[in-house]
């Protein structure tokens, strides 16, 4: 590793400097090996790789010098679990991260095997290497380095690092119930989050929701011949493309009855705030490759894409598709589709919501099914919680700039259950890169930032334990 500590800031304190300064290749090590290990929580062949990863995890745990180490059954993916509680009079820190991460596909766009990660220009390009194990080996480094150097943590910790973050995490909360005795902290440091455009420093405030559901469109119990059938009966793909081409209107706004109902307005001065980050509107346009920036009228993209509700087609399918022409009229056709949500919008609800208008506008030609697929609450923090400020706080120390505050776009459904099941404010956290292609091929991490996240959470630890009133 050529990361120097000169170029990743002055966060941690010398004792831990030294630590970080020689262990630097034994780290980046461990992290590529994490790396290696394909948990897809989503494909169930990937099942056996999913327990070997949080094996390692609980591993390298123990050998970091964590104690109470479990890997938790819970019905699907475990839960690893870890803790230490020797902070007499500090307060405590429950800190989350998942190791499972999204598919590979389309492979053939990756430049290199998504699990064989390679090192190039201060980048680390596999599947997993932002989100989100970037998060969970920072955190491990920066505990294992303060155990190291001084023989103790300045916080009590608590460790929880789930499997199925990016399959709907259907067996968390259910833990985290059943667990809630041993749970109890002072705050939830949500780690799984990352900077703003252009690499500034940020803390996301603000979390969108998530509801899933699927269409299904049946038609005739078969493909059956468009000459003999066409004009007859629906086409199931075209009463798909009528439906979905329906919940939205031109101006973006989506046309389900009561969707909008419970959504908080955006006050003047959170619009303002929005307004004054340094976001380059053409910058993102010409990074995706996309003719222009659209979305909701009235509304900036800033606004858009973190503090109003979405309705977004994942996938369809139905009829044929290979080379040639095939004259039928399918027997069936699918959609996916995915809703973010804002704060006061519930998922269930929302899911009903869309089940009852889809069925009502579906033409009379074909049977229609919504699948409720799972979701997640949107959160809403304020800004002057203790443990936010210390963030900050060692955000600006470490990385010599203050964070800007911001709203996510995206959806991560345990940071309202920490709120919700557990009673616990939430701070969320994260060192990805903005443009680190999570989800997508050739996802990366920046060295710089993982270096330097060390020490900022080396920071953060110091500065809530110094100030957990604030």
């Amino acid at each position: 590793m050529t990361i120097s500590a000169a170029s990743v800031g002055a966060g941690s304190t010398p004792d831990v400097e030294a630590y970080l300064g020689k262990t630097a290749g034994q780290r980046l090590q461990r992290y590529l090996d994490f790396l290696r290990i394909p948990s897809i929580s989503g494909i169930p062949e990937h099942a056996p790789d999913c327990r070997r990863a949080a094996g390692k995890l609980a591993d390298d745990l123990r050998a970091a010098g964590l104690e109470h180490v479990e890997v938790s059954e819970t019905g699907g993916h475990p839960i690893v679990y870890a803790d230490w509680l020797h902070a007499g009079g500090a307060p405590t820190v429950l800190l989350y991260g998942h190791y499972d991460v999204q598919p590979v596909d389309p492979v053939d766009e990756w430049e290199a095997a998504p699990f064989e990660p390679i090192v190039r220009d201060g980048r680390v390009l596999a599947r997993g290497a932002s989100d989100d194990k970037s998060n969970i080996s920072i955190a491990l480094s920066a505990a294992e380095a303060l155990l190291a150097a001084r023989g103790a943590l300045p916080v009590n910790l608590r460790l929880v690092f789930e499997g199925e973050e990016e399959s709907s995490s259907v067996h968390l909360e259910p833990w985290l119930v059943a667990n809630a005795g041993r749970l109890a902290a002072d705050v939830a440091l949500v780690a799984d989050s990352g900077f703003f455009a252009g690499n500034v420093p940020a803390i996301t405030v603000g979390l969108r929701g998530l509801t899933a559901v699927e269409i299904h469109v049946q038609g005739p119990f078969q493909d059956v011949h468009s000459g003999v059938f066409g004009g007859a009966i629906e086409n199931p793909i075209n009463a798909l493309a009528g439906i979905i081409a329906s919940l939205k209107g031109p101006d973006g706004r989506i046309r389900v009855p009561g969707f909008y109902d419970e959504v908080v307005a955006l006050s003047q001065e959170e619009r303002m705030a929005m307004a004054a980050l340094p976001f380059d509107e053409e910058a993102m346009r010409a990074e995706l490759d996309v003719p222009a920036l659209v979305g909701e009228s009235g509304w900036t993209t800033l606004e858009r894409r973190g503090a109003r509700p979405t309705l977004d087609v994942n996938g369809i399918w139905g009829g044929f598709s290979g080379e040639g022409t095939k004259t039928i009229i399918p027997g069936r056709a699918g959609a996916k589709i995915t809703c973010r949500l804002v704060a006061n919008q519930d998922p269930a609800r929302i899911s009903d919501l869309l089940r009852a208008h889809i069925t009502e506008i579906a033409p009379p030609g074909v049977r229609v099914e919504v699948v409720a697929m799972g979701g997640g609450r949107p959160t809403l923090t304020p800004r002057d919680l203790p443990a936010t400020r210390a963030f900050a706080v060692a955000l600006e120390a470490s990385f010599g700039r203050p964070p800007v505050f911001v709203r996510e776009g995206g959806s991560i459904p345990v940071a309202a259950s920490f709120e919700a099941s557990l009673k616990l404010p939430v701070t969320v956290m994260g060192f990805m890169p903005p443009n680190g292609n999570f989800h997508a091929p050739n996802e990366w991490m920046d060295l710089a930032n993982f270096e330097t996240g060390i020490r900022a959470l080396v920071a953060f630890f110091d500065e809530y334990a110094a100030h957990p009133a604030g």
